[in-house]
């Protein structure tokens, strides 16, 4: 048994109420479960759930400030730089799109970029309330080092994902993807799951490939070498230099244009100090947003119908996935690691609350689990 499965209700409920628990309003507790819950939902099991362990060490550690007040400190009409000081990040980054979305109406496009927030989920989200507005929504942060630049052997940047989403027909084109191989959430599932790492994704402290997800981790947190290698891996045949270029577009949207940390500079002397940059655009500044939807929409559909390979039944466009994903989940509920299960009991009996009530009584082996509190 490697996991349970849970309805969406039943994993809100809990989340808000643990979120109130922390101390944050009943409105802030829905944005940051809601943004949670689309990441399991869409099959990213790595930032859903999975990520309670985070914020409650955040919290606990003083690292996220659950009183912290986002204050906006530069702006135009079609810009903002916003200091999070240290606030939960899928608010800052929830308060941060939004702005850009309402400049973005007003002027046609907006850029906002944060700096001193910590981490604030999928980027995917973000970029997704933008085009559910009815404009193009893009996202970016920047996070601890743990990207390999190609050549070296310690990380200097981000997982540093980059998010799209545009309008589209019969469902919007959604792309969120890090510039890295993996995210540092894959290799926490697989050290949780006691699996080596696939060739390809990590390095040792000395620059080596590395199958050990626990080694890898321990060296990123300790800033001791290694990490993870960029999309394209550790050479430039492969495509490596893509992958590092890719994370430094991230890292210029994001720590360069707020004045913030750069990645590594970030979670030091116990200071999150992660960076987001946010983009909206209203589609009728190029003409008639619906003649360009369809457009699209045409174009997507012929990608889906192109010839396909051998042995290949489908071609997919990006969003697709999510889609059906979403679909399996209300069907059987939402798929939880046993050992995430036990981190979310461990943290609902610090928070004092009835775990049972949420859950009922499970079996768990928890004589098979070592406690990471």
């Amino acid at each position: 048994m490697s996991h349970l499965y849970f309805s969406v209700e039943v994993l809100e409920n809990f989340c808000k109420d643990a979120f109130q628990k922390f101390g944050f309003s009943k409105e802030e507790s829905s944005i940051i479960t809601d943004v949670l819950l689309m990441s399991d939902q869409y099959g990213i099991e790595s930032h859903g759930m999975q990520r309670l362990t985070r914020y409650h060490k955040g919290i606990e550690k003083g690292m996220i400030k659950v009183d912290a007040v986002p204050e906006v400190v530069f702006q135009t009409p079609v810009s903002a730089v916003i200091d999070g000081h240290d606030g939960m990040g899928q608010l800052i980054g929830h308060q941060a799109m939004q702005t850009a979305i309402e400049k973005a109406k007003k002027s046609g496009m907006a850029i906002v970029t944060v700096r001193n927030s910590n981490h604030y989920g999928i980027a995917g989200y973000y970029a997704k309330m933008a085009c559910d507005a009815g404009l193009i929504g893009m996202s970016f942060t920047n996070s601890e080092a743990i990207m390999v630049p190609t050549n070296a052997k310690m990380a200097m940047l981000g997982s540093n994902p980059i998010a799209i989403a545009v309008p589209a027909k019969p469902y919007p084109f959604f792309f969120d993807a890090s510039t890295t191989v993996v995210t540092r959430g894959k290799l926490e599932m697989y050290r949780k799951a006691e699996k080596p790492l696939p060739d390809g994704w990590a390095l040792d402290k000395n620059g080596n490939p590395s199958n050990d997800a626990d080694d890898v981790l321990q060296n990123i947190v300790n800033k001791a070498g290694g990490g993870i290698m960029p999309l394209g891996k550790n050479e430039e045949v492969t495509g490596s230099h893509k992958g590092y270029g890719y994370g430094m577009i991230c890292e210029i949207f994001t720590s360069i244009l707020s004045l913030g940390l750069t990645s590594n500079h970030t979670h030091t002397d116990g200071k999150g100090g992660t960076c987001h940059g946010f983009i909206a655009i209203d589609p009728a500044v190029f003409g008639v947003p619906e003649k360009i939807e369809e457009h699209f929409s045409v174009f997507l559909q012929e990608l889906r119908e192109a010839p396909k390979a051998d042995g290949r039944e489908r071609i997919y466009t990006h969003g697709e996935k999510e889609i059906f994903a979403m679909e399996r989940v209300q069907a059987e509920g939402v798929a939880i690691d046993v050992k995430t299960i036990l981190e979310m009991k461990q943290m609902s009996e610090y928070l004092g609350m009835d775990f049972e009530k949420y859950f009922g009584e499970l079996s768990l082996g928890e004589a098979d689990y070592q406690s990471i509190y």
